[in-house]
């Protein structure tokens, strides 16, 4: 499909999201799409963003909006990058390759996840200059070495600490949907399967996904996992400040803290030396009693001056506008992308930055805004979506 065929027939977010579900099998849908306990914290990420809006201006002339920035050192082309997803196979085979050829095609981010169903060399042909590393922490020094050795050789320049995960979450959806870490062709999961010919097809011709970059290190794990949780888990360890110290001594390139809800937090990551903070409740995929990330974004951002990355709930440019305009430096997105790929494959990638950076120009023409650093400040709605 041609790109204009593609605005026409997925002209946004929503549409997105439904034409993954349409390909999905229902248990790969419920890992991409659910968060955890009733999704509360899921649906108040949306509400909250839907809160920030801005007044237009007039009489400003025709504008052609500049969407470009710098994150960590390095320049980006539009403020926004490609968030690490675990497991992302497990939506379209390939799914890792198509993002990070499409990232470094349109001069942005991209992120791997520890527990991608792609290693970080698999990956190092299709890389470009600005690709980050997700790390959950592992428990084992020599793991944790050899990984950060890997990472560093395939190319990766930032390093990235998830600390928001010290126990598996319940993501009761994804359990109900019958699906186990690693996946396994039971007869219900066949069921689901046999009903969804395109991605039965894709899959069939690559393999079921599996968590290959930390497949070296399973061999002397324990076997205890709790529900929902995978065979990453028996690897990782739950940090502390000594952790996140350590990992500063031993990578020399960027190093970004992601999961900080707090504004407290922020000063002693700052003297432990992180360069920036990612504020994120992981997109409601963690606790579910947890305030919307971007409600939190302010206190953080004037707790510090540190550079700031946000997730959890962005659904297009609208959203990386109220984020940025609330405090956040830089803004990533995993589901959008994800269903992208889910809906359309190798063209979904290319066509969500396409998507994103269009809806955030239209946007900036309504404001007069040429640049990021011209946007008017937000406003709060008295009516959000309804």
């Amino acid at each position: 499909m041609r790109g204009m065929d593609l605005h026409a027939r997925y002209p946004g977010f929503d549409d997105l999201r439904r034409g993954a579900r349409r390909r999905l099998p229902h248990f790969a849908w419920e890992y991409l799409d659910s968060g955890t306990g009733a999704d509360a914290a899921k649906a108040r990420n949306r509400a909250a963003l839907d809160r920030i809006g801005f007044a237009p201006g007039i009489l400003h002339g025709v504008t052609d909006a500049d969407l470009s920035t710098s994150i960590l050192g390095h320049e980006a082309a539009m403020p926004f990058g490609v968030a690490p997803v675990g497991m992302s196979g497990l939506f379209w085979p390939n799914a890792e390759r198509y993002l990070a050829l499409a990232a470094a095609e349109a001069g942005i981010p991209y992120a791997l996840s520890t527990v991608a169903s792609q290693t970080p060399e698999d990956l190092a042909p299709h890389l470009g200059p600005d690709a980050w590393f997700q790390l959950y922490p592992p428990k084992d020094p020599e793991v944790r070495s050899d990984m950060l050795n890997r990472v560093r050789g395939a190319g990766f320049r930032a390093l990235v600490l998830t600390v928001d995960v010290p126990v598996a979450s319940r993501r009761e959806r994804q359990v109900r949907s019958g699906l186990r870490q690693p996946p396994q062709l039971t007869p219900r999961i066949m069921a689901q399967v046999a009903i969804r010919p395109e991605w039965a097809i894709a899959t069939a011709l690559k393999g079921m996904p599996k968590l290959k970059t930390l497949t070296p290190y399973f061999e002397n794990a324990p076997r205890s996992l709790p529900p929902g949780g995978h065979i990453g888990y028996l690897l990782r360890a739950s940090p502390g400040i000594e952790y996140v110290k350590w990992l500063r001594d031993h990578w020399d390139g960027p190093f970004v803290i992601k999961g900080v809800m707090r504004a407290e937090d922020a000063a002693p990551l700052e003297a432990a030396g992180v360069d920036a903070l990612w504020v994120s409740n992981h997109g409601g995929r963690q606790f579910d009693g947890s305030p919307a990330s971007i409600e939190v974004l302010p206190d953080i951002r004037a707790a510090t001056k540190l550079p700031l990355i946000f997730d959890s709930g962005i659904e297009g440019g609208l959203d990386i506008l109220r984020a940025l305009a609330l405090g956040a430096d830089f803004v990533m997105l995993g589901r959008g992308f994800h269903y992208a790929v889910a809906a359309l494959g190798e063209a979904g990638a290319a066509h969500a930055i396409d998507m994103f950076a269009q809806d955030m120009k239209s946007c900036m023409g309504q404001l007069g805004a040429a640049d990021l650093k011209s946007m008017p400040a937000p406003v709060t709605l008295a009516c959000p979506r309804p």
